[in-house]
């Protein structure tokens, strides 16, 4: 490692003079990797056009599994398992593919569609990549979503124990479907087309997540929409029925997305509506506003005809923009008007007729019989704004990674000629606002004029790139403005992204029916009246999961987590956990953590806490107000099913204070098509990181680590992995001191500044996430967080990262130390309880691996892939619904889980190391003389604090202080003694 530093300073000195050859290797690299990617549809689109290419007018051909050119034959399941498909299907899964060729009489532009039948867990999506003739055609074909369908468990909500209706458990419907290769962003209101050259043709469709049979492949030309005036002359006998039919919209027949979830409105206006129970009388709202998210409901006509839809719906998304669905009636889009219908933005509960500009209504035509209504989220009137702000905030990117360049990491009040360097920044920057005005026109005329957030925040962007051109000689030393602040134009121009995206819309019911009256949306004033006066007064006795006062033979637990986290435990515990041991057990939400050392000494502490972070039960301990869980025979046994390292801020001396409850995970993350195209090996340690360097950078690129992140303070989870990886401490073994000033430690130290210093890399990243998607940091070490961002919102690149435990420091024996911090939340029983043995058997309950699965999955079931829960039970965690690879990858980077051991001295430890990284990397300090001068702050702290809390008497040691070890939890685990 250190021969690797000496030979970086040498390249570093060598190569200075040839500043300019070096700038010129780095634009050709940023080309290079430019070739990587596909460009997005729409640009291929236009470039076919302009070549004459068309969509073609008839074909139809479907090629059954039978055909498949690469499969292997274990992988066709015969017909008698093909669940009523007829004929033999292929598995699709693990990483497999599958080719067809096809041949066709005419070069055009064709859809490709699917005959599929989901398999697994089915809460990921399943995806896959399409290649045409061994290329990816464009972009989006590198991500195809097979969506599952899904329906309420039962249509007879039951009830809590208050009355208030649940939530039914979701359930996946086991039948045979068909789609369309679509845009996995739903921009394009048309499935995605492909261009087939006259003759024979493959086809391949990669595994990249999930399972599913798979039957026929169908290459069709693309499906014609008729126009309205078209359509109504299809049956220009049928009837127009006066009838009218409500159905009520929390009840549909199925959906493609399980946490599209019905609703409880406290609303006199909906329906149904009890004063005194919460009814779940709704549908939708942010569960349903993500693109292609779609709902149908089953209505039945006696007789044929054209009938009017008419929605009771409330369109109150924040930025006051409308939001758009697609219709379909017996799963066809019947005309081109209703492709991207709008619904506006609306406080108040509106019926909306589905009608033209002129306001006259829409005639749907509808069987005798059983039909189905659907809708669909469907953002892409929005598609050509987020088109151009992507393309802006990728130039964004790029200017500012330049800038970082040019003036590294102290850029002072530097006076710079930055056209000197950068000769076209003035026109770039005017060039973007420029554009981004065309989309702000734009978008006013999607609104009818009003202004919407987005268009405001645009402006502002506007402005600020603006400001920015006219002194561009000011840019170094405003980053803030063009980039990394939170209220700068690349983070204004993400949020303005993200809001256009979503679609939220919540029905009531809707109506099937003739040229008839609709009943008033809205309540009439004095029933709204009655309902405030009435619910006024029962606020004061609704049990609202708020603190309060509960019965002697209840358990206590308060819970710092959101309110559906802590409804869904409370049901858990109804129905399984009291049924069982009839202890009574009432939930309710933690104002706020902080103030439990303060309720623990007016003595109104719970009897347990849930979720809390991992520091508090420490803080409580030392002052006696926890319960040493080892006092139970059991613990060894509960404790076995956590890491031994997760255990280690939970201890004070000789006893163990609670149980681990979430755990998090540091690895490595990487773009598989960048660091493959690019012929560049994933790294396993710390020194093959340093050795990827040079040729990341010689593209534009970079690694991350989370030092890197906006705070200027560097807390224990970024510092502490390089200090132990080095087979460095952080405390004397009695706890008397701090060894951060041994050779050990202090190599660790001295690597964790070099990283920036003489490696160049990233001295501050504003978000991890965006850059990997944008592959200026294709690769680099993050947490939990950023692996729920990536899985659940960037499915531009999904299945084109991977992750690996992160980089650690090879040993003599050749093994590769990986230790790491995994802060999470915990759980605890308070000293003050009169109830101990009854929490502590709520706790194993809570615990238990049945448990945290069953909690895990339906969470993820009725919330969404974002709700992913990571639990620390390790065997939960090994059955939760995540791609088998990953939890590998998890799972071993764990078995190096090593948290920081608390002390009453801690935070000053914590500060200091902090401050010796700011000082060697900012200053230039000396690392050996910035750690002594902070160890001796830290003694000085450190004697203080033990003295406080009774280990010295006036500078001299009366107890040791003793550091637990992974070695110390492991016996106890194994003997509890």
């Amino acid at each position: 490692m250190k021969s690797n530093v000496l030979l970086w300073s040498l390249i570093i000195l060598f190569f200075i003079p040839q500043t300019v050859v070096l700038a010129n290797g780095e634009k050709d690299g940023e080309e290079a990797v430019k070739q990587i990617a596909e460009q997005s549809y729409h640009l291929e689109l236009n470039e076919w056009k302009k070549q004459g290419l068309d969509s073609v007018a008839q074909f139809e051909r479907a090629i059954p599994p039978s055909s498949f050119t690469n499969v292997d034959d274990e992988d066709l399941l015969p017909s008698s398992e093909s669940h009523g498909y007829g004929d033999r299907v292929f598995y699709w899964r693990n990483q497999k593919s599958l080719t067809v060729e096809v041949e066709v009489d005419k070069e055009g532009l064709y859809e490709i569609g699917f005959d599929y039948f989901p398999q697994g867990d089915l809460i990921m999506p399943i995806e896959g990549a399409i290649q045409v003739n061994g290329n990816f055609p464009f972009s989006e074909s590198r991500q195809i979503v097979f969506p599952a369908k899904w329906k309420n468990g039962t249509e007879d909500f039951k009830t809590d124990r208050s009355g208030n209706e649940i939530i039914p458990k979701q359930e996946p419907i086991q039948e045979w479907m068909q789609v369309k290769a679509e845009d996995s962003t739903y921009q394009y209101k048309r499935p995605l087309t492909f261009h087939l050259n006259e003759g024979k043709n493959t086809i391949t469709l990669q595994n990249l997540r999930g399972e599913m049979l798979v039957g026929d492949v169908h290459v069709t030309a693309p499906a014609q929409i008729p126009d309205y005036a078209s359509y109504v002359k299809e049956h220009p006998d049928a009837a127009k029925p006066k009838k009218r039919t409500t159905y009520e919209a929390e009840h549909p027949l199925e959906k493609n997305s399980s946490y599209i979830r019905p609703m409880a409105e406290e609303d006199p206006s909906v329906h149904p509506y009890d004063q005194d129970h919460l009814l779940l009388n709704t549908l939708g709202g942010d569960s349903w506003k993500k693109p292609g998210q779609t709902v149908t409901w089953e209505v039945e006509a006696e007789e044929a005809g054209y009938y009017q839809l008419s929605f009771k719906a409330i369109q109150n998304k924040e930025s006051q923009s409308p939001v758009y669905r697609t219709i379909k009636v017996n799963d066809r889009v019947p005309f081109k008007e209703v492709e991207q219908y709008a619904f506006q933005y609306s406080k108040e509960w509106y019926n909306e007729t589905i009608r033209d500009e002129k306001g006259d209504p829409y005639l749907f035509y509808l069987e005798k019989g059983k039909n189905t209504v659907s809708l669909k989220a469907d953002p892409s009137p929005n598609a050509r704004v987020l088109f151009t702000i992507d393309k802006v905030m990728r130039g964004i990117d790029e200017l500012s990674l330049s800038i970082r360049k040019l003036i590294g990491n102290g850029q002072g009040n530097r006076d710079w000629d930055i056209e000197e360097y950068l000769p076209d920044i003035q026109d770039q920057l005017n060039g973007w606002a420029d554009q981004l005005k065309e989309e702000t026109d734009y978008l006013l005329s999607l609104s009818g004029g009003e202004e919407t957030t987005e268009i405001a925040s645009l402006q502002i962007a506007i402005e600020r790139l603006e400001m920015l051109a006219e002194t561009p000689d000011e840019i170094p030393n405003q980053l803030t403005q063009l980039s990394t602040g939170s209220n700068s134009a690349a983070q204004l121009l993400g949020d303005i992204s993200t809001d256009l995206t979503a679609q939220p819309l919540l029905l009531d019911r809707f109506y099937v029916h003739g040229d008839t009256s609709l009943p008033n949306p809205q309540a009439g004033f004095f029933k709204k009246a009655k309902d405030s006066i009435v619910s006024f007064f029962q606020s004061f006795t609704e049990d609202n999961l708020a603190t309060a006062e509960v019965s002697d033979d209840t358990l206590e637990v308060w819970v710092n987590r959101p309110r559906q986290y802590v409804e869904l435990l409370q049901n858990m515990t109804d129905q399984n956990f009291t049924p069982e041991t009839g202890i009574k057990v009432k939930y309710s939400l933690m104002p706020d953590e902080q103030k439990l050392v303060l309720a623990s000494a007016a003595d109104t502490q719970p009897d347990l806490a849930l979720g809390i972070s991992n520091w508090v039960p420490y803080e409580l301990a030392i002052r006696g107000a926890a319960v040493d869980l080892r006092q139970f025979e059991d613990f060894g046994e509960v404790g076995k099913q956590f890491s031994p390292g997760a255990f280690l801020p939970l201890v004070v001396d000789e006893g163990v204070y609670a149980l681990p409850e979430t755990q998090d995970f540091f690895v490595q993350f990487y773009r598989k098509d960048i660091m493959q195209e690019l012929d560049i090996p994933v790294p396993d340690t710390w020194e093959d990181v340093t050795e990827i360097l040079p040729e990341l950078q010689r593209y534009g690129m970079n690694y991350y680590t989370p030092l890197a992140q906006e705070s200027a303070f560097k807390a224990f989870q970024t510092t502490a992995p390089f200090i132990y990886q080095f087979g460095g401490s952080l405390y004397k073994e009695n706890g008397i001191g701090t060894t951060i000033d041994e050779e050990d430690a202090l190599e660790g130290i001295q690597f964790m500044a070099d990283l920036t210093t003489i490696y160049s890399m990233p001295l501050q990243v504003p978000r991890f996430y965006n850059h990997f998607r944008y592959s200026t940091l294709p690769i680099g070490v993050a947490p939990f967080g950023t692996y729920v961002e990536l899985t659940t919102a960037a499915p531009e690149i999904s299945g084109w990262w991977d992750i690996t435990p992160q980089p650690g420091v090879k040993q003599e024996d050749g093994s590769v130390e990986r230790w790491a911090p995994g802060s999470g939340q915990a759980s605890m029983i308070f000293d003050g309880s009169g109830k101990k043995e009854d929490a502590w058997e709520l706790l194993k309950w809570w615990m238990s691996s049945e448990t945290q699965t069953e909690f895990a999955v339906t969470l993820q079931t009725l919330f969404g892939p974002e709700y992913m829960w990571n639990t620390a039970n390790l065997d939960s965690f090994a059955q939760l619904p995540l791609p088998d690879e990953h939890k590998q990858v998890i799972l071993e980077q764990w078995e190096y889980l090593r948290e920081v051991p608390k002390t009453p001295y801690a935070y000053m430890v914590e500060r200091e190391i902090s401050n010796v990284w700011n000082k060697v990397v900012f200053e230039g300090e000396n690392a050996r003389a910035a750690v002594d001068d902070s160890v001796i702050l830290i003694n000085r702290e450190m004697r203080r604090k033990l003295e406080e809390f009774g280990y010295m008497e006036n500078g001299k040691v009366v107890k040791d202080y003793t550091i637990p070890t992974i070695e110390t939890i492991e016996r106890w685990l194994e003997t509890n003694e």
